[in-house]
């Protein structure tokens, strides 16, 4: 059987799993399998490990060598095993012993593998952004709900505790009615140069890590980073780290779906094979008078460095985060109030693994939050690669009479790995 059909069938045997997933007692360890072994992965696996009644058991990479730097790595958490490196996650769904599977692949199989992870009885924390288009959110959504699975998205700051003060003041009137939330990402990355055909790295499953996306010939400007750049594999700055932001905007606005959204900007800095913006502005326009803009410069910083990553304009005030912290200014720009605090990914893991642990209790970021942040990003990608302004119903963010933008609503599979529910 080729790779297509081995899927296929996984997916029939994970839903079958599905069905009677392995019991799990308040106190009994959580035994978890990470896939996409990055730096992000890396980090996710030595961090659910280091939690209290975690085991990593397995790490996975279609690059064999990273899984197996990665179990190495995992190794050296203070009392941990090493786990297994595998270069197939099917032999995680496979194993009815592990109850997580962790998402950090690159974005095209966020969605099929997250999907896969719940029919086959798995909670699943998936990496941002949740899903490549906007039909795959849908799907994870109806996914989670099928199969009854926890499943969470990994924008860590709705679990910072001084960004979550931030935003219970936004939405709580400390500063009034708030109209428009600002959000910037700065970068100074470097060009990408003109690809070339070339022989694949030793260890590396290129079929597998191309899974759902249709087959095209390996070049050596891809991996492992600069498929993001792709349109194909990736969805762009605004996709890679915006989503982060205009997440925080969401949440602090209180909103879900745009009425309207629109895109400018291009790839400016260099001539190379880069699809997608390195200078991108961002609108997107809500009911109720509010507005979420968002500015991504891949190849310049701000001058002095940036002054802060989100801020909120209302009525008697703003409100600004940087980091992990946040400032209260009066309609002056006085500072009122200044608090610092701290980020990273603990707090975010230990709110999955304590709604693992306890089906009652909430999600920070539960996948349907995940979905409609991503959304916003998808929406503002395919206003740039159209070329104009999308209507959306603000009841579900769907594109309003606009044949052409409607059509990137999904995408092509590679035929018989279509995500399915």
């Amino acid at each position: 059987m080729n790779r297509r059909h081995l899927l296929t069938a996984a997916a029939s045997t994970g839903a079958l799993l599905g069905l009677n997933p392995r019991a799990l007692g308040a106190n009994e360890r959580l035994v978890v399998g990470v896939m996409g072994m990055g730096g992000r992965g890396t980090t996710l696996a030595e961090t659910f490990q280091q939690q209290a009644g975690v085991e990593v058991a397995y790490v996975c990479d279609v690059d064999l060598k990273r899984a197996r730097e990665a179990s190495a790595a995992v190794a050296r958490v203070p009392g941990a095993a090493a786990p297994k490196a595998v270069q197939d996650f099917r032999r995680l769904l496979d194993d009815r012993t592990v109850d997580v599977l962790v998402i950090a692949t690159c974005n095209h199989w966020h969605a099929p593998a997250a999907i896969l992870g719940a029919a086959a009885g798995k909670q699943v924390y998936v990496e941002k952004p949740c899903s490549h288009n906007p039909r795959e959110g849908e799907l994870m959504v109806q996914g989670a709900r099928k199969h009854d699975r926890r499943m969470q998205m990994g924008n860590q700051r709705r679990s910072w505790p001084r960004v979550m003060e931030a935003i219970e003041l936004v939405r709580s009137g400390a500063i009034g009615r708030v109209y428009l939330a600002q959000a910037w990402y700065t970068n100074s990355r470097p060009a990408i140069g003109r690809g070339k055909p070339a022989p694949l790295p030793d260890g590396l499953d290129y079929d597998l890590w191309q899974g759902p996306a249709p087959r095209k010939p390996f070049r050596d400007n891809y991996l492992h980073y600069n498929w993001h750049w792709f349109w194909h594999w990736g969805n762009g700055e605004l996709g890679n780290n915006g989503v982060h932001t205009v997440d925080v905007c969401r949440w602090g606005l209180g909103v879900d779906y745009p009425l309207q959204v629109s895109s400018t900007g291009g790839r400016y800095r260099y001539q190379d094979d880069q699809e997608t913006p390195d200078t991108n502005s961002v609108s997107f326009t809500f009911e109720g008078g509010k507005t979420i803009t968002w500015e991504g410069l891949s190849c310049n910083r701000y001058p002095g460095g940036q002054k802060a990553d989100v801020v909120f304009h209302a009525e008697n005030g703003s409100l600004a985060i940087q980091g992990a912290g946040y400032t209260l200014h009066d309609p002056a720009g006085k500072e009122l109030k200044r608090a610092g605090g701290s980020g990273g990914d603990t707090t975010h893991v230990a709110n999955f693994i304590a709604a693992v642990r306890s089906p009652g209790s909430k999600l920070n970021s539960e996948i349907e939050e995940g979905h409609k942040s991503t959304l916003l990003c998808h929406l503002g990608n395919i206003a740039y690669r159209t070329g104009r302004s999308l209507k959306c119903d603000p009841k579900n963010g769907r594109i309003l009479n606009d044949r052409e933008a409607i059509g990137l609503w999904n995408r092509d599979y590679e035929r018989g790995w279509e995500p399915k529910v």
